[in-house]
């Protein structure tokens, strides 16, 4: 309640085209990783562009690694007015109660970019987005993050070496019935958190697109990495409706100009910065990294594929089917 007085507080603005005109609208665009991951660089990208394009009437005020909220909530003050926009992983929409979005979290859904974008592009991606308008927020666009390996301070070459370790994962009903079925324990735990964990033991492993991994230095504290690119790391660039419905058309336009010119950076930047990173981990010495066979990702594939039937309820079966026709991915067949 206190959280809520706060932001209840913080929020208590009147937007009109009058105050607009007398001053730059803020934009508080907050978000949890550091600077330097593509979600970092594109929140800037985004800030840059947005007051080029306007010509100086938006200032977006870009916060990261939780700066202004925690993880747990910075959805909150999206909804309550306190930051009008956020880039959250397509996982935190499940406990806001739209749970279509754990659809990405279906393990080996996409098998490259190619088709995840037709869904993220195209007419499903944005249905998706529209489930957000019911909760008081608009969703602009899916940023990427990159698709995850496992790590661990154990060789992992087959779905066996999971088999018990503690492994972190994001809040998500998919990706619990995910680990579990490589007979791996599932631990939520907040992202900060992880690197600690790790070097305690706390948890055993971890999941993670390889950028993430590097930036915040999970790499020094786990022996093994292995390229199983079993599931998809992103963002939904989501904004307050009010705020958003409440500028002036044109402003909104450009806006959405911006939006659209920082996701293809976005995009662009976080498959370089995954395969960069992956040299870094290489370089460092810390980490062993081994690339599996396609007989080895098969046997991951098939370890996962029950997990579609299980949680095809949750998301929905017409969205799930939507999906395996954009791709060709078709779990009874593994």
């Amino acid at each position: 309640m206190k959280l809520r007085t706060l932001i209840a507080g913080l929020a208590a603005v009147t937007f009109s085209v009058a105050a607009f005109a007398q001053q730059p609208i803020v934009i508080k665009f907050s978000h949890v990783v550091a600077v330097d991951t593509p979600k970092g660089k594109a929140a800037e990208f985004f800030a840059k562009k947005a007051a080029d394009l306007t010509k100086g009437k938006v200032k977006v005020e870009v916060y990261a690694n939780s700066a202004l909220y925690k993880d747990k909530e910075e959805m909150e003050a999206l909804q309550l007015g306190a930051v009008q926009m956020l880039a959250p992983s397509l996982a935190k929409f499940g406990p806001l109660g739209a749970k279509e979005f754990e659809v990405f979290d279906f393990p080996f859904i996409f098998d490259d970019y190619n088709d995840l974008h037709k869904v993220t592009q195209g007419p499903v991606g944005q249905s998706i987005l529209k489930k957000l308008d019911a909760k008081g927020i608009v969703g602009l666009s899916y940023w990427d993050n990159g698709f995850k390996s496992f790590s661990a301070n154990t060789p992992i070459k087959t779905p066996a070496d999971l088999k018990g370790k503690k492994l972190r994962i994001q809040s998500s009903k998919v990706l619990e019935e995910q680990i579990r079925s490589v007979g791996a324990l599932p631990q939520v735990m907040a992202f900060s958190e992880v690197y600690q964990a790790l070097q305690t033991g706390v948890v055993d492993g971890t999941e993670n697109p390889i950028s993430n991994l590097y930036t915040q230095k999970m790499h020094e504290v786990q022996k093994h990495l292995t390229l199983t690119e079993h599931g998809y790391l992103g963002y939904a660039v989501i904004v307050n409706k009010k705020f958003w419905e409440g500028l002036p058309a044109d402003v909104r336009g450009q806006l959405e100009t911006a939006m659209k010119e920082s996701t293809a950076f976005a995009n662009k930047i976080a498959k370089e910065e995954n395969e960069g990173a992956l040299d870094g981990v290489k370089k460092s010495g810390k980490t062993t990294v081994y690339a599996p066979t396609k007989d080895e990702r098969m046997a991951f594939k098939k370890a996962m594929a029950p997990v579609h039937a299980k949680m095809a309820d949750r998301v929905g079966k017409d969205l799930l089917q939507s999906i395996y026709k954009e791709t060709g991915f078709d779990p009874n067949t593994l």
